[in-house]
């Protein structure tokens, strides 16, 4: 099965999935999932020769609950896995991070592929995800019906049914801290776009609402070399969804900022 677990390493204070050899590409996951999210890439990426480390969030998967409150301090967890040049690949929360890795780490970092990032909320999304990061009580754990209907809407599928899983299992006070970051922090990548000099694609689908186009196509606008693609029909899982409409995209732009 696509989604099954898979073996992990240690890397400092977070667990990843470690695949393959060649240049190094890391993948970073959003809030409430781990690192099998990305299997439909690792395997393309470990096949075309590169190799892959796939952390899990801190709280998320296998990685303990680590105190964590803004997207530097996330970041400083993950900066042990940049042990050499990387292009860094991020959904959701985690293409957040890896422009915040790359603003930390410009020397480190050889190219950016964030997948479904947010950027200035309107007000209306911004009231809505505080309001839900806010019912967070971090003990109990949270029922995932509602974000799984706005990832997946009504169709059941195994992407579905791997996502529930993940978010059953998610430490509740990992899931509430790190959604609470994602909450807040939206506004906060405008320095980090601006710093950022190395090759960046913005890539998300055309109906996301939430991650939307027009977020994608202004963090393209506000980066040096920044570009942006909409996926028609998809929505906010690409990784996971619509793997066979961004592989071959994800591996081109890699090739070009690691060759």
């Amino acid at each position: 099965m696509m989604w099954t677990t898979r073996p992990r390493s240690d890397f400092g204070q977070v667990s990843a999935i470690a695949e393959g050899d060649g240049p190094l590409v890391i993948m970073l996951h959003g809030v409430g999932l781990q690192a099998e999210a990305w299997c439909a890439q690792i395997d393309d990426f470990v096949s075309a020769g590169y190799r892959v480390v796939a952390p899990d969030m801190p709280g998320h998967g296998h990685s303990p609950l680590v105190p964590a409150h803004t997207l530097s301090q996330f970041a400083t967890l993950l900066s042990g896995l940049l042990k050499e040049e990387a292009v860094i690949v991020g959904h959701s929360m985690g293409a957040m991070l890896a422009l915040t890795l790359a603003s930390m780490h410009p020397d480190k970092v050889a190219g950016i592929i964030a997948l479904n990032a947010v950027h200035r909320r309107d007000a209306a999304a911004k009231a809505a995800v505080r309001g839900r990061a806010g019912e967070l009580d971090g003990i109990q754990a949270q029922d995932p019906a509602n974000t799984l209907h706005r990832w997946f809407g009504e169709a059941v599928t195994p992407e579905r049914e791997a996502c529930a899983a993940w978010l059953r299992h998610t430490h509740p006070a990992g899931y509430k801290t790190a959604y609470t970051v994602f909450a807040e922090a939206d506004g906060e990548l405008d320095t980090a776009l601006a710093r950022l000099r190395c090759p960046a694609l913005f890539m998300t689908g055309e109906a996301d609402p939430n991650s939307t186009p027009a977020m994608s196509e202004a963090m393209a606008a506000a980066a040096m070399k920044g570009e942006a693609q909409i996926i028609a029909g998809a929505a906010h899982m690409l990784p996971m969804t619509d793997a066979s409409k961004i592989n071959g995209t994800l591996l081109r732009f890699a090739e070009g900022c690691l060759s």
